[in-house]
């Protein structure tokens, strides 16, 4: 077991060692996550493969279940659901890349750390990139200042507004005064390399923009391109802008859609046009006459707490039975 703690590349001795761990991590963080499903079989399918991408959460903003949310079943840690995020994992360097930080940070890193341990020490994130300033999305960046982690120059990649935000308001901007972190630069349609295996592409969406852009991001390997946009206004104003969903998709393997809420009328009380996600329902109208292969690409992610599809329902079965997928917590696609 010599190699299992030496930094670097991974060969021989060393890869079958760090993988035997992530093996022995996939399947604990399986078992307190309420999961017994193929999440081993999953992360032992990339051993020895190419980088992937690894869902760390597919809640809303809020969480499942939200705050507010009272006394009954949807607080029994089955239900539990963090926020949505994302990690890119390449084995052989061993680097992680995550996307979003989210008030479920601490969890997810635990998770994530589990999953695919890091030789890099605490984070042991190679960087952090964000789509924009609602509260679900960045708000976890505070468990890198001096309170908590204390890290030192984590980069965070983000758009200009973002990095304004940021710089400019606490206590975000005393994370980048004692340099917890470093603000890197994203522009629309720019691609960004990782490594000599992996690149990200961000592309600006028509959003809530009240403090920042709002981007989704476009991950490639060396085989597969993944979509991650977990946040946008309905797919007509991505219309008038000259982009559709449907060309989006077509260009890649797999894409994770904004899929906030299942239909109109789903939140009591408030008039849903003045937070303007595309309904599923509208989705998969959309897609309705696509190839079989298309909708297959499809894994729906952040769900309101009121979405029937986030958990076992007939609604759920409905997009299921239609083609579509939803995206669950710690599956894994090999990019």
């Amino acid at each position: 077991m010599r190699g299992c703690g030496r930094a670097g590349k991974v060969r021989g001795v060393g890869a079958r060692c760090y993988w035997l761990l992530a093996l022995i991590g996939a399947v604990l963080v399986a078992g307190c996550s309420g999961r017994h499903d193929t999440v081993a079989d999953r992360a032992f399918a990339t051993a020895g493969a190419g980088p992937y991408v690894v869902v760390l959460g597919t809640a809303q903003d809020g969480g499942q279940p939200q705050a507010g949310t009272p006394p009954g079943p949807a607080w029994s840690p089955e239900r539990r659901r963090y926020v949505t995020s994302l990690a890119i994992v390449d084995p052989v360097t061993r680097e992680r890349w995550l996307f979003e930080a989210t008030p479920d940070f601490r969890e997810q890193l635990h998770a994530l750390d589990r999953l695919a341990p890091s030789a890099a020490g605490v984070p042991g994130l190679t960087a952090i990139f964000v789509t924009h300033a609602h509260v679900g999305h960045y708000t976890g960046l505070l468990h890198l200042g001096r309170e908590v982690i204390g890290a030192r120059r984590v980069p965070v990649y983000a758009m200009p507004r973002m990095r304004a935000f940021l710089s400019a308001h606490g206590p975000w901007d005393q994370l980048v005064r004692l340099e917890n972190i470093v603000l890197r630069e994203l522009a629309d349609g720019v691609t960004i390399r990782l490594n000599e295996r992996v690149s990200v592409t961000p592309f600006r969406v028509p959003h809530r923009d009240e403090y920042s852009e709002t981007v989704g991001f476009r991950i490639s390997g060396p085989a597969r391109t993944v979509i991650f946009l977990p946040d946008i206004d309905k797919w007509e104003r991505w219309d008038e802008q000259g982009t559709r969903i449907e060309d989006v998709v077509r260009d890649a393997d797999v894409a994770y859609l904004d899929a906030t809420f299942y239909r109109d009328g789903e939140v009591p009380g408030r008039a849903m046009s003045e937070i303007p996600h595309p309904f599923i329902v509208e989705t998969m109208l959309r897609f309705a006459r696509a190839p079989a292969s298309e909708r297959a690409k499809i894994r729906f992610i952040h769900f309101n707490r009121t979405n029937p599809v986030a958990f076992p329902s007939a609604e759920r079965s409905a997009v299921e039975r239609a083609g579509f997928r939803v995206a669950n917590m710690l599956e894994v696609v090999p990019l």
